[in-house]
């Protein structure tokens, strides 16, 4: 399966964010690029685990409607590889799950579970998994031109906001480019927006997020399908 079409499944909009506290300023010089990928680094080299709480939105512009749902999202660095458990719980139960390149989409209600084999473009589809959770900012650098947009203030968190345009191709024609916000403290994403052609787009708020503590191992394995 082309990896496109991975990234255009549910697991696309994990990486995503929407805050409507969003206010755009000048940049200050600590905010500058090279130091928000420094900062990126520094927190990618220390990086074990992270979760949080997440809204993701997907508006179709042909219709001007948007769907949103409601979760809790968990990422692990297991040996080299990054593993990514999302637990939708509104509006419809949905567990989604990235781990030794395939990607499980197991839905409770329906007992449907959608399998994807990502193993032969691990390196693309984790460039996009870990965007803004546990990638280091220079290694952003490998699969998309990063631009530096400014400072902004979402909900009382100094971020520096990131334009990424992805160097692929095939990826450009899935998402054109992405908007990135990273904590310039943490040096983590906390707001994502993915643009689609045709005015299209996936947000994500990210919230309560916890680093580097202990996560279950239970939970990066698929949820009971029965």
């Amino acid at each position: 399966m082309a990896w496109t079409r991975l990234l255009g499944c549910q697991v696309a909009v994990a990486f995503l964010a929407v805050s409507a506290a969003a206010q755009t300023r000048p940049a200050a010089p600590s905010g500058s690029l090279a130091q928000i990928l420094n900062r990126m680094d520094q927190v990618a080299s220390d990086f074990h685990t992270t979760e949080a709480d997440f809204v993701w939105e997907q508006y179709t512009k042909v219709v001007n409607d948007t769907d949103t749902q409601k979760g809790k999202i968990y990422f692990r660095r297991s040996g080299k590889e990054i593993q990514m458990a999302a637990d939708v719980t509104e509006p419809d139960e949905k567990y989604v799950l990235f781990s030794n390149g395939k990607v499980q989409v197991y839905q409770p209600r329906t007992g449907q579970l959608n399998s994807y084999d990502a193993s032969k473009n691990r390196a693309e589809v984790e460039s996009f998994l870990v965007l803004g959770f546990g990638g280091g900012g220079h290694a952003m650098l490998k699969s998309f031109d990063v631009k530096y947009l400014g400072a902004a203030e979402l909900n009382g968190v100094e971020t520096a906001n990131l334009d990424l345009v992805p160097k692929s191709e095939k990826a450009r024609n899935t998402f054109p480019h992405i908007e990135l916000w990273v904590d310039t403290t943490r040096g983590i994403a906390v707001q994502q927006q993915l643009f689609q052609p045709g005015g299209d787009y996936r947000m994500t708020h990210y919230s309560n997020i916890l680093m580097n503590h202990k996560i279950a191992d239970s939970v990066f394995k698929l949820k009971d399908q029965h």
